[in-house]
């Protein structure tokens, strides 16, 4: 069954990334404004013998349906096309930017898991305490504070006035650091976009935990742990955390995919490298190309995401078999 489960998910897989190329394709064709023209003003040259080079050159001069039937034909070869603005294979350009963006999410995910199941288990052993109030208060806070405005409230604090962490990038501009050196560079550099982002999901992971772990608190299976003599820590570590995990792994499947998509604010606030800045270059440049091209991609990366969640949620429950 679960062979069988994958082999399904992989399948819809490929049907949503068609699907994104549909959609995606005729959103970006209904902007105002012709690729062309955005080309032959980088270029320098407006006129329109230079325009209509253009567009028989990327093919922008035919037919939509035939340019999407082209577009199609070559995407399933793994051929995003060439971007407009930097004449080279998009696939190239997003596989250089992509782990920069994974290994931030990464970071952030780690950060807000070990963050807020650690609050979220505290507040949930003395519900309705002063420390219980004091987390709401925090996890309401940072869930519903901008994540742009939050990142520039760090950055002016830790980098500009403080002066503790770099305020950009993702290592220093004209080192030449490798090895050890280079990773701790980049750890640096990291910590300020890491720690917007995870704030964010601190405070899910902290609420989702507590509840949970409270939830769980009132099974059958722990009032007997507990009359057994078993220490209230073991209890609450072995019995109850153990179990109030559970329901964490596809919110940890759901922040991931979320993560990935949608970054965009906090890598343009600290010039992250990643994705999400290439994607704000891409709409500002009308580079059509390459804008589809992070769509796709992106929605194969939540799709998978997503399958490995289904998966490791069935791991870690054997009472749920996939595919029911």
């Amino acid at each position: 069954m679960k062979l069988h489960y994958i082999a399904m998910r992989l399948v819809k897989t490929v049907l949503v990334a068609i699907a994104v190329v549909l959609l995606s394709f005729f959103l970006i064709r209904l902007a105002p404004g012709d690729a062309a023209t955005v080309m032959a003003g980088q270029a320098g040259y407006a006129d329109e013998a230079y325009m209509k080079s253009l567009r028989a050159e990327y093919g922008l001069d035919q037919p939509l349906p035939v340019q999407l039937w082209k577009y199609m034909d070559a995407v399933a070869h793994g051929d995003l096309g060439i971007s407009y603005v930097r004449r080279q294979p998009v696939l190239g350009i997003i596989m250089e930017r992509l782990p920069n963006t994974l290994l931030l999410d990464a970071f952030a995910l780690l950060m807000a898991a070990a963050g807020g199941i650690w609050l979220g288990s505290i507040a949930a052993r003395r519900p309705g305490s002063l420390l219980d109030s004091a987390n709401t208060v925090l996890s309401m806070l940072f869930y519903s504070v901008p994540q742009f405005w939050l990142g520039m409230m760090m950055m002016l604090l830790f980098a500009v006035w403080l002066g503790w962490l770099p305020p950009f990038g993702i290592e220093t501009m004209g080192a030449d650091y490798t090895g050890l050196a280079r990773i701790a560079d980049v750890s640096v550099h990291i910590l300020l976009p890491g720690t917007t982002l995870a704030l964010y999901f601190m405070a899910s992971y902290a609420r989702l935990t507590r509840t949970a772990m409270i939830e769980v608190a009132d099974q059958d299976f722990v009032k007997t742990a507990r009359a057994k003599g078993i220490s209230e820590r073991q209890v609450a570590r072995r019995h109850i955390l153990r179990n109030a995990l559970i329901p964490l792994i596809t919110f940890a499947g759901l922040q991931a995919s979320i993560l990935v998509g949608g970054n965009v604010l906090v890598e343009n606030v600290f010039s992250w490298p990643g994705v999400g800045t290439l994607a704000y270059e891409a709409v500002t440049s009308r580079d059509n190309p390459l804008l589809l091209g992070i769509f796709i991609v992106t929605a194969i990366l939540v799709s998978l995401f997503n399958l490995v969640t289904d998966i490791a949620y069935s791991i870690a429950d054997p009472r749920v078999e996939l595919g029911r």
